[in-house]
């Protein structure tokens, strides 16, 4: 038994979730936040059988998919803000990074 940890985009979060229901993995979902562009993720939590690892991957790959987005860097901190102007930089920003744990014990009350 393994226990998978999911963070995805928000965007990707509807269309990974019908896709898991869909083909009978069961996940829970936790709202959570990035730390470089501060903006909204999904974490799910899905417990399922080591054959069925390969499968859920193939899942979280082909719903959350990665895209350039452009963003405003934040001005900097403490520093004289007078020099600085703020060009919007493109970055990559989607996609999942997933976590396959191993799950030592499994009870469900």
């Amino acid at each position: 038994m393994k226990l998978v940890v999911a963070v995805v985009q928000d965007q990707d979060s509807n269309r990974l979730a019908g896709a898991l229901t869909k083909n009978n993995f069961r996940a829970t979902k936790l709202a959570s936040t990035g730390g470089f562009l501060r903006s909204g993720n999904t974490t799910f939590l899905i417990g399922t059988d080591d054959s069925k690892i390969p499968q859920l991957l193939d899942l979280i790959r082909d719903n959350c998919r990665s895209r350039e987005q452009l963003v405003s860097p934040v001005s900097p901190l403490g520093g004289n803000a007078d020099s600085y102007i703020p060009y919007p930089v493109e970055v990559e920003v989607g996609g999942a990074t997933v976590f396959v744990l191993p799950i030592e014990q499994f009870h469900h009350f």
